[in-house]
């Protein structure tokens, strides 16, 4: 899958959260629930910005919804979403590696004054 991620990337902080959330099929309750608990607390996600989030994920083939019983739809990611995932995870890491060697030397760089 030939995939442009500039399209897609940078994830917003609770776009990047939902996209973790859905390591498996879930219902937006769940997912808010989730996102407030993997995130430490740090993100909580209102329906409003949830069900937003879910228009544009799933306008973008980032997610499908898999069902929906009662209103209660579930939502799952797609291998596209997925890919892209992956790639902002692995622009986050090359910018904690490049954060705390910057930390690293300005507190070298304290240390000799």
């Amino acid at each position: 899958m030939d995939i442009n991620f500039s399209t897609y990337l940078p994830l917003s902080e609770a776009t990047f959260y939902v996209l973790v959330a859905l390591d498996e099929p879930m219902h937006g309750y769940a997912i808010m629930q989730k996102v407030e608990t993997i995130s430490e607390g740090s993100v909580v996600i209102g329906p409003g910005t949830l069900y937003g989030a879910f228009a544009t994920l799933e306008k973008q083939g980032l997610i499908q919804k898999v069902s929906e019983v009662d209103r209660r739809k579930t939502y799952a990611l797609t291998t596209k979403g997925r890919l892209v995932l992956q790639e902002h995870i692995r622009r986050l890491a090359i910018m904690v590696r490049n954060g705390q060697a910057a930390l690293k030397h300005a507190q070298g760089a304290t240390h000799e004054r």
